[in-house]
């Protein structure tokens, strides 16, 4: 069977239309991605200007953007401009929000753009910013490699140590672990977002009193034996001050709980070098969910209650629930109900945040 193959057409220089098959279902960006690869090698062009060497006095004339950019430039970027809907338009970074929207109005209201000078005419487009939309333009990969950049510098942030993308794509389950100064809560998600296991056990108050490593090791290993098999655990890192001395004695105990967690459950470490174990900011989780309150993390119970009544109620929720296991979610979140189990409650907010970030 053939396939289909829609015929998206470029004006050449002269007046002549050259056309290029693509597969159906591309959309128009694409089709100018791959066009203006093909002519690299055989067509001549202008070279893509650079906003801080346009001449300064010509900045208030619209007629100055002709002159920027060659006839093939200039029938590439107002293919796009007079065929992209508002979503495709908002995939460019200088044209999300107000402006993607005016240049759509005025196109309804005007008719197609029939040369560069006329997008002078559409709100909040300046001389300036218009070059640079033509610059994104004609060179997507440009700002795929900024949204990367930036990916990348979020992921730094919220995750350590630092692991690689693919990797992280590759991720089925992962498994949340929050810890107390008297229990540990896990959430077993897959990449779905459906709880594959979620509980706490209670731990005794390592905080009061003075107490060996052994101890710490003699408390964690039962606990941790009774985590699930996955591809990765992540651990919340708190940011507790160390201006307060009063908060010393919980900062070292998170700090041996998550060194201990970290040698227990990183069993293959030693022969592969690769971390399956993480850390994740625990402030970052909280603005993802708008928890936040000044500095502050607010509790999630709420939300988490929502999220068992929704995965009741409506046929697509956030979090999936398995409809032999809700049951048992429910009664275990009415137990606590009287009490805070914060930690209960954190272990899926991070598991969700995690693939959601």
């Amino acid at each position: 069977m053939t396939r289909k193959m829609n015929v998206p057409s470029v004006l050449m220089a002269g007046g002549r239309w050259r056309f290029f098959p693509v597969p159906l279902g591309w959309s128009s960006f694409q089709a100018l991605h791959n066009s203006c690869c093909r002519k690299k090698s055989t067509a001549s062009k202008k070279s893509i200007p650079d906003v801080a060497f346009c001449d300064k006095t010509t900045k208030e004339s619209g007629k100055a953007l002709d002159k920027l950019f060659s006839s093939e430039q200039q029938a590439s970027i107002l293919h796009v401009l007079n065929t992209a809907s508002n979503n495709e338009l908002e995939a460019f970074k200088l044209l999300r929000g107000r402006k993607s929207l005016n240049l759509v109005e005025h196109r309804k209201k005007f008719g197609p753009f029939q040369n560069l000078e006329s997008l002078m005419n559409v709100p909040l487009f300046q001389y300036k910013t218009t070059v640079q939309i033509c610059n994104s333009i004609l060179c997507p990969e440009t700002e795929v490699k900024k949204k990367k950049s930036q990916e990348n510098r979020l992921l730094k942030k919220l995750l350590k140590p630092e692991i690689e993308r693919e990797r992280l794509k590759a991720v089925n389950s992962i498994v949340s672990i929050v810890f107390g100064t008297r229990r540990i809560a896990w959430a077993h998600l897959d990449r779905k977002l459906a709880v594959l296991d979620w509980q706490h056990k209670e731990c005794c108050q390592l905080v009061k009193g003075t107490y060996t490593s052994s101890v710490y090791l003699e408390e964690i290993s039962p606990v941790v034996s009774k985590m699930p098999k996955a591809d990765f655990y992540v651990l919340e890192k708190t940011g507790l001050s160390l201006q307060n001395s009063t908060l010393f004695p919980i900062l070292l105990h998170l700090h041996i709980m998550e060194a201990m967690l970290y040698a227990l459950l990183n069993t293959t470490f030693a022969q592969r070098g690769q971390h399956q174990v993480l850390s994740m900011n625990r402030n970052a989780v909280g603005k993802h969910f708008q928890l936040m309150l000044g500095d502050s993390r607010t509790s999630g119970k709420e939300l988490v209650k929502q999220f068992l009544l929704d995965a009741v109620l409506k046929e697509e929720p956030r979090v999936f629930f398995p409809s032999d296991k809700i049951v048992h979610y429910r009664h275990m979140f009415s137990a606590t109900d009287q009490y805070r189990i914060e930690e209960l409650y954190d272990s899926l907010l991070q598991a969700v945040a995690f693939y959601e970030l």
